[in-house]
């Protein structure tokens, strides 16, 4: 305690953090190249601060040091979680877990295990993460960044070594093990490429040639440029013996809009920033709502992270990353929304005769490099495969298994990600945490062009608001998708933007922009950008209603729609934050409000309507028409009725198509109101109503039940329950719960509302802000902060920042905590 003494006794300003980290021994030399040895700790150290709710303050005297506390303290929250993650970019789940169990989905979409370790085995063994990791910034990553990453493996690896793991998940596992600075950037990697070929990690696995090359595999190739196995002593299949059809233009067109649709998605997000002109102090306001899984690799942790006079941002970091992704500091506050660019694209290969693993550009044939995998697997012997891979990138067998792309023996068809060359994701985030501004937030942008599937909304203490669409998008113009598409493309492009391009005809490249950081993408001035109107926000939608009154156009079709339905949670948000606008002198208290307002657009929308028609359609169930008619249509845990709409609303919007759904179109002139008037008359809608009401009755569930005693999570044997509701319900608190009639209802959330934030400035040194881990910062049983935010936010309670330094150290819960290698 005597250094916590210490600390109270400092000065409470910048020198106070000077003093803390002036006794912390010097940062040991940087390597000079990670080659996946384990980084060595000697001399790296930081001190971190644990206040309320177990949320660290790290403070280090350079990267390194500050890499390794972060290291340290996630390890102690989240060792299970983490050590999964390491052994999933290793390739190793089948060797530890088994071949046909499934991940959980939080690095890839592979299905199995088996499936995920061939795609991570190949990129370990091809040294893709080496070769991005030696690419000089800014295309590659900055020296900060590397020594972040060098530091975190440390902290990991000496928390490890220290102390004991008491989560039951992995207690004692053999797979929870040192990891090394490549081991951190590779899943830096995953994270980039979710959207793209990680998206089609199946489908890579699944491409093989037809038949016809049989012959081909065995004859001799250029030495370097094919190997392939003898025998493969895994259960593959071996060539495809009668490839299936070409794809139906218009069913794939259907898959991919749905593959890549925002209602379907397990992350999303809500956003907004205010401008000067509508807060009580002419300062910017920010109020962040990511929606993303509740267990797994893709939990956020919150920390604060200090170097003195360099970088002291607070916020939010996804399991395993360095840095602070969704966060604030004294002057700048930014969130992230997924966004509806599609980070991919497929090039539509015209093959050799008799030779499908060649392919033609220009009329010259070129040769598919095939890249032999083989993976350990548990109780049984390898597994060996081989992708194919060309000058577009791997081959695919399709995008889900609702949109299949046979290799045939005059086709194929390849997967462009140019996130596979990007691992800049956390430089972006880094020069966040050291903006001043709005504007530096553009520069940061413009300057590291990282994020792979993400929008931008910041507000600053000087009164601005910004969004930007920055992604790493392919360079598809819809000049190029005009010129270039496949008969395929000019149904799935204008559908969904996934553009499927000629891959014979070099004229069909993708070409680059002056002003981007690596070829084959967009450059900073195509990107949707608005800046200091009253509002700017995202709810999962393009940019194009961004502000309802100045809606963003003129952008390519890959980053969305123009003119085009919004989704109720977009309606209901740009309704919720025009009327704030419109009201003024707003507080971080009316972001709170909005955040647990849990008004249910689609009730506002459609109960009346159902409650005036459900006489008609349930004449022998006056009960339920009562029940829907008396839903104060919100989705707090005390509303009655809302599970039973909830239930109702899932089953029309599930089976009766939307064009049928309402009997107002919608109009592009009117998009935040249209469509609307619900069509009780359509087919399907007295069977929805029966059926929910028949559903509840038979769970011996109430049909105005209060939300609350069936909808919850259990925590350690505590029944804590959760307000909120389904994006077809266009929710801002968004929950996606997961249904079991026979466990009482929604018995735990899926994905949904997971960091909050809502940030102001008040003219002081230290931003006013709150904040809210809905599943709170351990996923280990027996910490004690397993629960303790999921009581806040079930309580709709808050928990006050604790940025300065004065108010670190004024904490009831401080507890001080020197870490050393």
């Amino acid at each position: 305690m005597h250094l916590r003494t210490r600390l109270k006794h400092l000065a409470i300003s910048g020198a106070a953090l000077a003093v803390v980290t002036a006794t912390l021994p010097g940062a040991a030399a940087a390597d000079s190249g990670d080659r996946g040895h384990r980084p060595s700790d000697r001399g790296l150290s930081a001190v971190i601060r644990y206040t309320e709710y177990g949320i660290p303050h790290i403070v280090a005297r350079d990267y390194a040091n500050l890499g390794f506390g972060t290291g340290w303290a996630q390890a102690a929250d989240q060792v299970c979680v983490l050590a999964d993650g390491f052994v999933t970019v290793n390739g190793e789940r089948s060797r530890h877990f088994g071949p046909g169990a499934a991940p959980d989905g939080s690095l890839s979409s592979a299905t199995t295990n088996l499936s995920s370790d061939l795609y991570f085995r190949g990129v370990k063994d091809a040294g893709t993460v080496e070769e991005l990791l030696e690419t000089p910034a800014p295309a590659g990553p900055s020296g900060d960044l590397k020594e972040l990453m060098r530091g975190w493996a440390a902290g990991y690896n000496a928390w490890l070594r220290k102390n004991r793991v008491t989560d039951p998940v992995c207690a004692g596992a053999d797979w929870v093990r040192p990891v090394s600075a490549l081991d951190v950037a590779r899943r830096g990697f995953a994270v980039s490429v979710l959207g793209g070929q990680g998206r089609a990690v199946d489908g890579i696995n699944a491409a093989r040639p037809p038949a016809a090359a049989s012959a081909l595999l065995a004859a001799d190739r250029e030495p370097g440029r094919i190997s392939v196995p003898e025998a493969d002593p895994g259960p593959d299949p071996g060539p495809d013996p009668e490839p299936d059809p070409e794809p139906d233009p218009e069913r794939a067109a259907e898959a991919a809009r749905a593959l890549f649709a925002a209602e379907n998605a397990t992350m999303g997000s809500n956003a907004v920033a205010f401008s000067g002109a509508t807060t009580a102090d002419g300062r910017g306001l920010l109020l962040g709502n990511p929606h993303y899984p509740w267990q797994g690799g893709r939990r956020f942790w919150q920390s604060q992270q200090t170097i003195p006079g360099e970088l002291n941002v607070s916020g939010a970091s996804l399991l395993g990353t360095t840095v602070v992704n969704i966060g604030f500091n004294d002057k700048v506050a930014w969130s992230h929304t997924v966004a509806t660019g599609v980070p991919l694209n497929l090039h539509q290969l015209t093959l050799a005769p008799g030779d499908p693993t060649s392919y033609l550009v220009d009329g010259r044939p070129e040769r598919m490099t095939a890249r032999t995998v083989t993976v350990p697997v548990k109780d049984g012997a390898p597994v060996t495969r081989t992708q194919w891979w060309t000058r577009y990138g791997p081959v695919v067998g399709g995008l889900g298994a609702q949109l299949p792309l046979p290799w045939t023996t005059t086709t194929a068809y390849a997967l462009n990600d140019p996130n596979a060359a990007n691992l800049r994701g956390s430089d972006t985030a880094l020069g966040f945490g050291r903006a001043r501004s709005t504007q530096d937030i553009a520069d940061t942008l413009r300057r590291t062009q990282g994020l792979p599937w993400v929008n931008t909304i910041a507000a600053d203490s000087a009164g601005h608001s910004y969004f930007s669409q920055s992604q790493v998008l392919p360079r598809i113009t819809d000049e190029l998708a005009q010129r270039c598409s496949t008969p395929l493309g000019r149904a799935t492009y204008p559908a969904s933007g996934v553009a499927v391009l000629d891959g014979s005809r070099s004229d069909c490249a993708l070409g680059s922009d002056p002003d981007a950081v690596q070829p084959g993408v967009f450059g900073p001035a195509r990107m949707p950008v608005l800046r200091d109107t009253p509002y700017v926000e995202n709810s999962n939608d393009s940019a194009w209603l961004t502000h309802a009154e100045r809606p963003l156009a003129g952008y390519e079709r890959i980053f969305g729609t123009i003119g085009t339905q919004r989704s109720l949670r977009t309606r209901g948000g740009v309704e919720d934050v025009a009327a704030m606008a419109a009201r003024g002198r707003l507080t971080v208290a009316d972001l709170q409000r909005q955040q647990f307002a849990n008004r249910a657009p689609a009730g506002d929308l459609a109960a009346a309507d159902v409650a005036a028609a459900c006489p008609v359609a349930l004449p022998d169930d006056p009960e339920a028409c009562r029940v829907i008619g008396a839903w104060d249509r919100t989705v707090d845990t005390e509303s009655r009725g809302a599970l039973f709409f909830d239930r109702f609303w899932r089953k029309f919007t599930g089976t009766v198509p939307p064009a049928e759904q309402w009997k107002v179109p919608f109009s592009a002139a009117d998009p935040v109101r249209t469509p609307h008037t619900v069509n009780t008359a359509a087919p399907g809608f007295a069977k929805a109503l029966r059926d929910a009401a028949a559903e509840l009755r038979a769970a011996g569930i109430p049909l105005d039940a209060p939300l609350g005693s069936h909808q919850f999570v259990v925590r350690n044997g505590e029944r804590i329950p959760v307000s909120g509701g389904t994006e077809s319900l266009g929710i801002w608190n968004k929950t996606e719960p997961v249904w079991n009639a026979t466990g009482g209802g929604y018995v735990e959330v899926a994905h949904g509302t997971s960091h909050v934030q809502a940030v102001g400035w008040d003219g002081s040194r230290c931003p006013v802000a709150r904040t809210l881990l809905s599943y709170s910062q351990s996923s280990n049983p027996a910490s004690p902060h397993y629960s303790d935010q999921t009581r806040l936010y079930a309580g709709e309670r808050w928990v006050t920042s604790r940025f300065c330094e004065k108010d670190i150290l004024r904490s009831p819960a401080l507890r001080v905590v020197v870490v050393r290698g």
